[in-house]
Parts: C-alpha cells; sequence; structure tokens
C-alpha cells in the first residue's frame, strides 16, 4: 500500500465533532478525510431539534445532568454527565459568535424548546428544525477561511495502521462507486469524528454514507467498544417508504402534536404519564407495536399548529409536501428508524481510545454519556464538548507543529466496492432480527447471516467495516439478558435490578460469539 507521511492531524470525519476540532486545532495543520463535499452527507447536517442547553435562569446545568443520567436507564457516567452540562451554554456562545443564527426572542434571548425526558425548556434551535444545517454552515464558513485546515472531499477511511499498540495512519481510498486502492496517511495524531451507525438498519435517518465503518474500522484494529447494543430509535421517522428516512422532529411533540392511531385514539396517554414527551425508547416501543398491530401511527399537528407548521418547521413541511401530505389536514404517518448509536468506540474522559494515538469524538464514541438512551439534543451538545476536548488532547501531545504542506494524492484502480444487494441484505437482516424488539433467536440468526456475508463478501474492507460493527451490536444485544432503554429484549422483558453496567467489547470477543452461535446452529 502506498505510504504518505504527513505532519497534518488526520481528522476522519467532516460533521459537527470533525469541523469543530479543526478549528480547535488551528493553527496546527489539520487534513479532513470528508467523503462528500463539505457539509453534505454529515448526521449532523440533518439534526432537526438543535442543541440542549440550560439557558433559562430557572434552569441548571444540575438540572440538565439530572434529567441526562436518568434518561441514560442507569448507565450514564453521571461525572461526564455532569462535565457536558456545565459547559453547554458556552458552546451555544460560541457557535453564536460563529455566525449561527439561533432563533431569538423579542429581548434577544434565545428560543428555547423542550423534548422528550427534559424537565424544563431547554433546545435551542434554528429556523424551527433546521439547527443541525445552519450550525454546519456556520462551520464550514470558518474552515473554509482558515488555511491550517485541507480538506480532501470524496475520499472515505478504511483503514487503521497500528504499530506497537498506537495508531500511526489512516488508509483512506477514494469513495466513489467504484473506489479504489486504499493510500495510507500516517500523520501526527488521528482524531475518529465519523458518525454512527443508524444506516447499518433498511429503515434510518442517518445519511447514506452513516453505516457503522467508523466504528467497524477501530474495532478491527483492536480498540475496545462500548455499549455496541444500545442503538437509539427515533420514534418519529415519517413512514412514506422513502430511505432515508425524513424526520418529523421531536420539537414537534414539543409544541403540543399528538401520537394517533388509524382510529384517533391518543394511545401515549395509556402508556406513560408523560404521553408525547416520555423518554424516546418509551415512545419508540408504543408506536412499534402499533404499526405491528396494523394500526398505522401517526403524527397529528393539525389541531396545535395548523397552517403555522409550514413556516415555524419548514423542513417537515418541505417533506410532506413532497409525499403528498398537508400536515395542517393530514396526520403524518410515523414508525420507529434507527437514528442515533449511543455505544461505539470506548473513551476516557479526554477522548481517548484505548489505542495510543488515537482520538474519538461524536456519535462514533461511547464516552458514557448516553447511557442506554440518549437524551433528546445531547447528541450535538456532546459532539462539541468533546471535540474541543479532543483538539486540546491532541495539541498537547504534538505541541506546536510548524505548517505542513497541503497532501496531493494519488489514487490507482483497484478497488472493491460492496455489492449493493449484500449491504442490504445486512441491513434487511438489522431492521428484522436486531431492531426496536429484540429476541434470542433473531439475533443469532442475525449473527448467522453476518457471518456468511462475510465470507462471500470479505475483499471489501468498507463492507469489513460495516459487518464489524452489526457483528458487536448483535453480540453485545444478545449478551445482555435484559431489557434497559433502547434495548429490549421480548425474551427478558425486565430490568436487572440495581444500576446497570456498561458492555464492554473487543472484536475478537464478539467474533467468538458469533462463532459459537455458528457452530450451534450449523
Amino acid at each position: 500500500m502506498k505510504t504518505i507521511p504527513t505532519d497534518r492531524v488526520v481528522i476522519v470525519g467532516a460533521g459537527l465533532g470533525g469541523l469543530y476540532a479543526a478549528l480547535k486545532l488551528a493553527p496546527r495543520p489539520v487534513v479532513m478525510i470528508s467523503p462528500e463535499t463539505l457539509g453534505e452527507g454529515a448526521s449532523s447536517a440533518w439534526a432537526q431539534g438543535g442543541v440542549a442547553a440550560a439557558m433559562d435562569a430557572a434552569d441548571s446545568p444540575q438540572n440538565h445532568a439530572r434529567d441526562t443520567v436518568k434518561a441514560g436507564a442507569g448507565t450514564v457516567d453521571p461525572n461526564v454527565a455532569d462535565l457536558v452540562t456545565r459547559e453547554a451554554r458556552d458552546y451555544i456562545l460560541d457557535l453564536t459568535t460563529m455566525g449561527t443564527p439561533f432563533d431569538r426572542t423579542e429581548d434577544g434571548g434565545y428560543v428555547l424548546s423542550r423534548e422528550a425526558a427534559h424537565s424544563y425548556a431547554r433546545v435551542v434551535r434554528v429556523k424551527g428544525d433546521q439547527a443541525g444545517a445552519q450550525i454546519m454552515a456556520a462551520l464550514i464558513e470558518q474552515v473554509r477561511q482558515t488555511p491550517s485546515i485541507q480538506v480532501l472531499e470524496g475520499t472515505m477511511a478504511v483503514d487503521l495502521r497500528v504499530v506497537d499498540g498506537r495508531v500511526t495512519g489512516v488508509a483512506v481510498q477514494k469513495a466513489d462507486e467504484a473506489r479504489s486502492a486504499p493510500v495510507m496517511l500516517e500523520g501526527a495524531a488521528v482524531l475518529l469524528a465519523g458518525g454512527g451507525s443508524g444506516g447499518l438498519y433498511a429503515l434510518t435517518t442517518n445519511p447514506p454514507r452513516i453505516r457503522g465503518q467508523v466504528i467497524g474500522m477501530a474495532a478491527r484494529a483492536g480498540a475496545l467498544i462500548s455499549d455496541a447494543e444500545f442503538v437509539q430509535f427515533h420514534p418519529t421517522a415519517m413512514d412514506v417508504g422513502e430511505d432515508p428516512a425524513p424526520l418529523a422532529t421531536e420539537a414537534l411533540r414539543g409544541e403540543g402534536a399528538v401520537l394517533i392511531n388509524k382510529d384517533g385514539e391518543r394511545f401515549m396517554q395509556a402508556i406513560h404519564p408523560d404521553a408525547e414527551l416520555a423518554p424516546r425508547d418509551v415512545v419508540a416501543r408504543a408506536i412499534y407495536a402499533q404499526k405491528q398491530a396494523g394500526n398505522r401511527p401517526m403524527l397529528d399537528t393539525r389541531e396545535v399548529l395548523g397552517e403555522a407548521i409550514k413556516t415555524q418547521f419548514p423542513s417537515v413541511a418541505e417533506y410532506c409536501a413532497r409525499n403528498g401530505i398537508d400536515p395542517a389536514t393530514d396526520p403524518i404517518p410515523v414508525a420507529p428508524a434507527a437514528h442515533y448509536h449511543m455505544g461505539g468506540i470506548a473513551t476516557d474522559m479526554e477522548g481517548r481510545a484505548t489505542l495510543a494515538g488515537l482520538w474519538v469524538c461524536g456519535e462514533a464514541s461511547s464516552t458514557g454519556l448516553h447511557g442506554a438512551n440518549r437524551l433528546a439534543s445531547n447528541g450535538l451538545l456532546e459532539a462539541l464538548v468533546y471535540a474541543r476536548i479532543c483538539a486540546e488532547g491532541i495539541a498537547a501531545e504534538i505541541g506546536a507543529s510548524a505548517d505542513a504542506p497541503p497532501l496531493n494524492i494519488s489514487f490507482d484502480a483497484g478497488g472493491t466496492p460492496p455489492t449493493p444487494e449484500a449491504v442490504m441484505a445486512l441491513r434487511q437482516c438489522m431492521t428484522e432480527n436486531v431492531g426496536v424488539v429484540r429476541n434470542a433467536d433473531g439475533l443469532r440468526q442475525a449473527l448467522q447471516l453476518i457471518a456468511r456475508l462475510e465470507a462471500d463478501h470479505a475483499d471489501s474492507l468498507s463492507f469489513r467495516n460495516m459487518l464489524a460493527t452489526a457483528t458487536l451490536i448483535t453480540a453485545g444485544a444478545l449478551m445482555r439478558e435484559e431489557s434497559r432503554g433502547a434495548h429490549e429484549r421480548s425474551d427478558f422483558p425486565q430490568t436487572n435490578d440495581g444500576p446497570g453496567s456498561r458492555s464492554e467489547l473487543h472484536l475478537s470477543d464478539a467474533l467468538a460469539i458469533r462463532a459459537q452461535v455458528c457452530e450451534e446452529l450449523t
């Protein structure tokens, strides 16, 4: 494999975490690996709700931390929750100075929305449902003006080089359909900020490339993976046949929208005292049950918003319009969809993975903030906080660095992309067997299919990364014989007594579980 040494820090991913870290590393030279044109294809840009922060005088970081711990169903690290929520306000102010046009009140304050499991309205938003896109636009403008940051658009990371337990390089290839032979970039340090794994599922709200590749790549290199089984399913993806599924933001329920079935019954009132604003896992399972029973769950915004939805929530209105739905007169069909991976690459409070030379921020990481059920709008906040923490840690380790020449990479032919048929087989398997409700039989069948797909498609590095993450999620779900947060086992419906424990797996552990299952099923 061709190797290119560089003094630049290599950042894998160009979402919120990657962009913010690159800016905080300046003027140290950075190269960002971005599969799409900058600003496209990142989950951050698709985030509708906003950033959670205790901005109201009646609220406090302590309240925010308490809600975070409570929502996480016993597996949140309270020290991490305290750290992240304590600094949240500073990040809103920093993003504001960078040009993010947050919605403001007449007296200059911030418009705050309440979302599920928050005890206060504390979600800072932009133009109703465009927070992610607008924050990303502001950061991209800053990145474009920062000479120390080079962005390699149209490239994707597929492998890590590890020497004596230390990550020394990242293999990248062209991200087009043909791919290319990989090229190894040996940088000053490596930060993984490449998103989660929602696209491993056939029904997802994630951009098409977000399919667990970064988590799988780190796992294949030997990094410890934590809480892999905890995948959050957003309750109100629009059930209109699109892939990915458009999202009906939780802020609609914060405004008073209700969930009904085909008979007009408002079913959440009988399930949880907070009804539509119950924790996401509760709402997702209730909607899933209605859908499984043939009751066509729908989100009804007609009475509370009417025509106003078209100006207050323009993205949702656009999604409805292109699917022939008028939300002022028609309820919106919804279904749970894979949305956010609470688990991922295990990190300490400094954002370090268990491999030296490797830092992780954003959805690819497992910091201990989200536990078994992420509190709404804590995802963007965590990405910001840990992007800065990682940037400071990298800067302290590499010291001051001189300018590095821009990389000029020539790619050769020879890449092996995954076949669309194999990818879809994996995604359908995950939705059917490792979805909202799981059981041992389905999980075992999924492990068997994943093993078969790996045997048939071992020559595609990007697909092997996807399969590694799928194996970790499924093995973790099989090993956790209880229901907790977003992890629901129909054959183990009770939650184990006492506080929950975080799961930790190396890929070798998960592969051993998979091999044993395959042997038993043969």
